[in-house]
Parts: C-alpha cells; structure tokens; sequence
C-alpha cells in the first residue's frame, strides 16, 4: 500500500543541515512512500490584508486579486490534505522556529478548511494524519524551559485535527539515537 508523505523542509541550510538529514532517513524508512516535497527554507509569501479578506469571502464571490492570493494556500493546504504522514525537517532559530514555517503554518490555518468554528469551540479538519518533526537545536532541548517550539507546533497541529505528533531532536554530530526513534515511529505507521 502506497503511504503519501508529505516532506517540508525549514531550514535555510540546503548543505550540511542536521534536520534535513534526518528527514532523508525518515522518508527512506517509509517503503512505496510517494513523496511531495515542499523547501520552505528560503522563504514563502507571508498572509496580508487581500489574503485574510480573501479567506473569509465564499470562494464563488472572491476578486481575481482574491483567488490569487489564496492559489499558493490552495496548493499547500491541498498536499496537506493528500498526506498520510508529514515529515518536517525544521532547526530551532533563537529558541523557536524558523519564519518560514511559521508563514507555512499561516497558509494552511485557514477557518472552514483547516478547522471550523461550532458551538462547542473550535474543530480541526485535517485528521488522520501522522506528523513527524526532525529539529536540529544548538542546544535547545524539547521541553525545556527555553524551548518555545514544540509546545507551540503540537498546538497549531491538534488545533487543525492532527493529533499524532510526534518531534526526533538530533543531538550533536551523533545521530543514531534519533535514528532509531524514526525507526520506531515510521515503523509502527507502517505495521498500523
């Protein structure tokens, strides 16, 4: 059975970058895994005042100015939507992430297609889906008291229905221990 992996990747190192590293290995242990690929790390569109009034407009009364700047959101919210399991490869800038995540975030927190408002509170409608986060930190732990990225992303992810969050933190030039824990993650998706 083929899984649909979805690959972000934030850091804005493309050579030498731990996190990427360990997304190389994570989607190697996915067998028949068919790939999307989206690098961030260089930077995307950030929302503005056209986009958030575009978002709440019905899409059959929405400007052409409109449905441009949501074409891009559109996009990422639809190889979200299309994946079993994504994979982030993100490093912890200044004990938090990067910007360009946190505009990747902003293009698919979108009210009636990422969540819905009820009468009982918000409800998230991106479920079903596993994420795993590979984080490179100069010394930033998970959990940590100077940590300010893990709590945040397994928020924002719940907040949209996806629930089954998961973070590897690679420590040092040694590796073998996030490794395994990818193994064990990927593995139990796959034995599921």
């Amino acid at each position: 059975m083929t899984t649909k992996v979805l690959r972000i990747d934030a850091s804005a190192r493309t050579q030498n970058s731990v996190s990427r590293d360990l997304a190389d290995h994570a989607v190697s242990l996915i067998p028949d895994a068919e790939v999307t690929s989206r690098d961030i790390g260089q930077g995307l569109p950030h929302i503005n005042e056209t986009w958030v009034g575009a978002t709440f407009t019905p899409p059959e009364s929405r400007t052409e100015a409109q449905s441009e700047a949501l074409a891009l959101s559109d996009e990422i919210l639809q190889e979200v939507q299309d994946a079993d399991t994504i994979v982030i490869s993100t490093p912890i800038y200044n004990f938090n992430i990067p910007s360009t995540l946190k505009a990747w975030i902003d293009q698919i927190g979108r009210a009636g297609v990422a969540f819905k408002y009820t009468e009982n509170g918000p409800v998230g409608l991106l479920e079903d889906k596993r994420v795993v986060i590979a984080l490179a930190s100069g010394g930033t732990d998970i959990g940590s008291n100077v940590d300010f990225a893990t709590d945040y992303l397994r928020f924002i992810f719940g907040f949209v229905g996806i629930k089954d969050v998961h973070f590897v933190l690679a420590k040092g030039d040694d590796n073998a221990e996030a490794h395994e824990t990818l193994a064990s993650l990927l593995g139990d998706r796959i034995a599921a």
